[in-house]
């Protein structure tokens, strides 16, 4: 196995990292810009191939120190560059340069280009030549302090060039970005359902084609005509043919069965002409319908059908027209999506917040994308076929729920680029901000599993903490019905979308209870991954929001390993465990009700077989038990369970017993990584003796967690000696 390293533009990391494990890559984990992966030569030419996010593959030759330029020529000369190229071959050099002393990158790259030729021609007396277009390979110098990185570039060119763009507009739209806008607006399930695509404002038509070759399974990569690979002396051609062969069959069938529902208009009679060839290129000019149309004149054309995706990338201030003249397109757009496309999604990217305003919808879902530099939001509305559900507060708030609604807003307004530019979909909004009105607000945005073909939606659940005795249950309860109020005034959401609980400070029971039985279940997204959650009938929803960054740093440590998760609940950091590569997971928790959860969120994300254990057991007897050896064991242990079918628990009596079973199936190496949410938590001198451990619970608090930075402990442990 290789390692390879995928870039992309700022924003869709996490989107890459599903295309490409979905691809077949292994060890996939995201970075800024990018996203870092292991595979065979084929993986890497099938992601060259299928990728329809990524920029650029880059294959790393080697990782070296170059505090200077001596030390960088001299740590591109210890690699033998006769595997890679020819006396007779071309060859060209990017290079960035981050945070090093060494900053001039067109300087480095013809540094690194005479130690590569320089090695030839002392060997050979003749030195490969240098082709900045198509070289037979392009190699990628990243320097970092005193680090280099060099890789081979596999893409040759930027993989968003499909080789069928022959015109654009003034303000063209990078074809990997359009994938990106098109897969968070959900096109493959539209179109899935017999959804059809609009763009009102189509330009060159480069989210339509898109949109088209996605719904037709055509390789994004097929009409290329250069690789970085082809003439690479490592390449595999024989391979390759084979892989082309296979897109060009998928291709066949997909283009067959395709529908001509993709309809875009313009003004502009000239950008409408580069869109037809530009889609001729495509092998999609059949499919598509190109009217020119101002947007006030946007209607759904009579085959669309009664739902779709109605898209487009409309001018910014920064762009084409200046800023107060776009206002009235904007609303014209709002006005005719509105009038026109009941039942549809509708999609813009601008990077003018208040130009999205004047749409003059409400957005349920915003995303964080980058056109080139240019930072800008992409806004998805869902435009209902019956009236709108009206928000909780109906009347006015009273002072005290004005308040906390202002609160909320607030809250929102400093955390939403963030959550945003992390990709959080699934957050606390309050935490008790204001004494009086006691209780959490936690955000879930996800798509109804009952409702597939429905937009993503919002959802609240609140857990009203339970008052101090001296407070008469008539005024909690109507702090409780204010708050209720409130929250759906700030967020703008009907009271059938909030979830309301009371959590008691009670000593049994475990640490989960059945409340309902709706069985409605939403699917969110976190880190990538998918997770049903249920807000209504039971006192936890299947996800611990606060263990967003413990579940991150299970990723991290399970690669290539055993990773066994006791009092697993529905089994979300087994996933994520997964997903960072473990070998195998084994999830116990004494729940079949939960066990079932923790399969079904296995499943959800691709994970099954015998790789992935599920044990309905109490977990101290299960550990007094169990031979098998393990090199990361996660526990996550109620406060105090009294279940009649297992063992009373107290964490603070019970964690040094806990922790010392876990120890005996600790394989060479291996660590336990040790969580609890009981706020006075003492960890016993027995298990600092036994064990060195590393209190990680400040860096495992979410930034959405910070007002109550005790909301759990965590340690991570290993065996001394």
């Amino acid at each position: 196995m290789s390692q390879f390293f995928a870039t992309c533009p700022k924003g869709i990391e996490y989107l890459l990292r599903d295309e490409l494990v979905a691809l077949g890559a292994s060890d996939v984990h995201e970075a800024l810009s990018g996203v870092h992966f292991s595979g065979t030569l084929a993986d890497a030419y099938r992601a060259c191939l299928w990728s329809r996010l990524a920029s650029r593959i880059l294959m790393p030759l080697s990782d070296f120190a170059a505090a200077d330029e001596q030390a960088l020529y001299d740590g591109v000369q210890q690699i033998d560059w006769s595997q890679h190229l020819g006396v007779n071959d071309t060859l060209a050099v990017d290079a960035v340069s981050n945070a090093s002393l060494l900053r001039h990158t067109r300087y480095l790259a013809q540094k690194v280009k005479d130690a590569v030729v320089d090695q030839f021609r002392d060997r050979d007396g003749e030195r490969p030549g240098v082709d900045l277009e198509r070289p037979s390979i392009r190699l990628n110098l990243l320097l970092r302090k005193d680090r280099a990185l060099l890789s081979l570039d596999l893409s040759g060119t930027p993989l968003h060039r499909r080789g069928y763009r022959v015109g654009q507009g003034e303000a063209p739209l990078k074809e990997n970005l359009a994938c990106a806008m098109l897969l968070r607006a959900t096109w493959p399930a539209i179109h899935a359902a017999g959804g059809a695509l609009v763009d009102p404002m189509c330009g060159s038509g480069t989210l339509l084609i898109e949109g088209a070759l996605m719904a037709a399974d055509v390789a994004p990569g097929l009409r290329r005509d250069y690789f970085g690979f082809l003439g690479w002396l490592g390449h595999d051609a024989t391979l390759w043919e084979s892989l082309l062969e296979d897109a060009r069959k998928r291709a066949e069938v997909g283009l067959r069965a395709l529908p001509a529902k993709f309809y875009g208009n313009d003004l502009d009679p000239q950008v409408l002409n580069e869109a037809r060839r530009n889609a001729q290129q495509a092998g999609v000019v059949g499919f598509l319908h190109l009217e020119r149309h101002s947007i006030e004149h946007l209607h759904k054309p009579a085959e669309a059908g009664d739902q779709g995706l109605l898209i487009c990338n409309p001018p910014y201030g920064e762009r084409i027209g200046q800023h107060d003249a776009l206002a009235p397109t904007y609303r014209a757009l709002g006005e005719r999506a509105r009038a026109e496309f009941s039942g549809w999604r509708l999609a813009v990217i601008t990077s003018d917040e208040d130009l999205g305003r004047a749409i003059g919808l409400r957005a349920h879902k915003r995303y964080v994308l980058y056109n080139g530099a240019l930072e800008c939001r992409f806004l998805l509305f869902e435009l209902g076929g019956k009236a709108a559900p009206q928000p909780v507060a109906e009347k006015p708030l009273s002072e005290g729920a004005e308040a906390v609604a202002n609160r909320l807003r607030k809250t929102l307004r400093h955390l939403r680029k963030r959550l945003d530019r992390e990709g959080v979909h699934c957050w606390r909004a309050y935490d008790a901000d204001i004494p009086e009105y006691s209780a959490a607000i936690d955000v879930y945005q996800g798509q109804e599993e009952s409702r597939p073909e429905a937009a993503p939606s919002t959802w609240l659940h609140i857990q009203e903490y339970a008052a101090p005795k001296d407070i008469p249950e008539h005024v909690a309860s109507a702090r409780l019905a204010d708050l209720v109020r409130a929250a759906g005034a700030a967020f703008e959401l009907p009271r059938e979308r909030i979830a309301v609980k009371t959590r008691y400070k009670a000593r049994g029971g475990g640490k989960y209870g059945r409340m309902d039985d709706r069985a409605r279940f939403l699917v969110v997204e976190e880190g990538g991954l998918r997770f049903r959650v249920n807000l209504f009938d039971y006192l936890d929803t299947g996800l611990f929001l606060d263990h967003r960054p413990v579940r991150a740093r299970v990723r991290e440590l399970a690669r290539g390993g055993r990773f066994l998760n006791l009092f697993c609940y529905t089994g979300t950091a087994s996933v994520y465990a997964a997903a960072g590569g473990a070998r195998t997971t084994t999830s116990v928790d004494l729940s079949g009700t939960y066990l079932e959860w923790a399969a079904q969120n296995l499943a959800l994300n691709g994970f099954a077989g015998d790789a992935h254990a599920l044990v309905q057991a109490d977990c101290l007897q299960w550990l007094e038990h169990e031979r098998g050896e393990y090199d990361l064991i996660f526990v996550d242990p109620p406060t105090f369970s009294n279940s009649k079918r297992a063992e009373d628990f107290d964490v603070q009596k019970e964690h040094a017993r806990l922790l010392h079973l876990c120890a005996e199936r600790l394989a060479f190496g291996g660590q336990i990584v040790f969580s609890n949410n009981f706020r006075r938590f003492k960890l016993d001198p027995e298990v600092a003796e036994r064990f060195v451990v590393r209190d990680i619970s400040a860096a495992t608090i979410p930034f959405d967690f910070t007002r109550n930075s005790r909301i759990h402990q965590c340690y991570e442990l290993q065996p001394r000696g």
